[in-house]
């Protein structure tokens, strides 16, 4: 039930910066129907991240799931050209292409596994579809859903960050908003997509562990301000590209740690996978700092107008 587990993180969000705002710690706007309706189109496009990306996994495996998550940088990159005038340099390019060819290293081996029984389309087809069209079928009714999954990711983003410039929020206003907006949309999500029956509510919350779980719930609720918090600062300060760049080179330390401190199988190709990885993040990185330095250059050899007053 993950529009029920996100609803009830965001509702424990809001009320966590609404009782610091109250106590004077922090300051954000109060709520505006007019600023609601100006970023209600975000929360809706946050719940089809959400759907389409849970659509995705049931039919793809999550090796091929992350090659194509992260072909969304591509996307909102050429997003932020058309919409915000930025710039793709042949080496940011270059950066995107290796991210690409580390997820594809890194999923050789998974996919190899997925083709025979791993992937929950030949599974299903080794159960009932005894033919290769079905198996074809059911893998291109994931990639549809893929392809709708990184088209709404790039649009979420993109609209994200052009209503921070339209509506001039601050990091705490986006947070708020966000949040609180969100709290709706996916209230109405989990009624209408997800099974409020007796059995799957029991499942989802057993009573011997509901405790602790509601209490999990609500402590990542708590933590999900500094998430929603640094996504907006990211967002504003830099660009939709570089957030969603970081977001790709942060599963690399994890799958790092895995191995050194988690047992992990240690190949060839998971440390080439992270190794290339973490390559793409410092071209990455070179290629930005290039391009603000043209930037830099091209407005310095700009000779300004000096008003003449008669």
């Amino acid at each position: 039930m993950n529009f029920l587990l996100l609803c009830m993180q965001s509702s424990v969000c809001v009320a966590c910066v609404y009782t610091v705002k109250k106590l004077g710690i922090i300051s954000f706007r109060d709520f505006d129907s007019k600023d609601a309706k100006a970023w209600f189109p975000i929360s809706v496009l946050l719940v089809g991240v959400i759907y389409t990306g849970s659509k995705s996994l049931q039919f793809l495996s999550i090796p091929v799931y992350t090659i194509f998550k992260n072909l969304t940088i591509i996307l909102i990159a050429y997003g932020e050209v058309i919409w915000f005038g930025g710039r793709v340099t042949a080496l940011t390019l270059v950066s995107f292409i290796l991210m690409v060819i580390s997820s594809i290293i890194a999923a050789w081996a998974d996919i190899s596994d997925a083709l025979v029984a791993g992937d929950p389309a030949v599974a299903e087809a080794a159960n009932g579809l005894s033919t290769m069209s079905g198996v074809i079928s059911k893998m291109n009714v994931g990639y549809f859903w893929m392809f709708l999954n990184c088209a709404t990711s790039a649009a979420y983003v993109l609209t994200m960050r052009k209503r921070i410039k339209v509506t001039g929020f601050s990091d705490w206003d986006t947070m708020f908003y966000n949040n609180l907006l969100s709290i709706p949309v996916l209230a109405v999500a989990s009624i209408v997509a997800e099974n409020w029956g007796y059995e799957n509510l029991s499942l989802n919350f057993p009573p011997e562990t509901r405790n602790f779980l509601l209490f999990a719930i609500a402590f990542s609720g708590a933590a999900a301000v500094g998430i929603s918090y640094t996504t907006a600062w990211c967002i504003r300060a830099t660009s939709s590209t570089t957030y969603s760049m970081v977001g790709a080179l942060n599963k690399l330390p994890v799958a790092a740690s895995g191995m050194i401190f988690f047992g992990d199988p240690v190949t060839f190709g998971s440390v080439t996978a992270v190794a290339v990885g973490f390559f793409a993040g410092l071209v990455y990185a070179v290629a930005k700092n290039n391009q603000k330095k043209a930037e830099q250059a091209s407005q310095a050899g700009i000779i300004p107008m000096a008003n003449r007053s008669s």
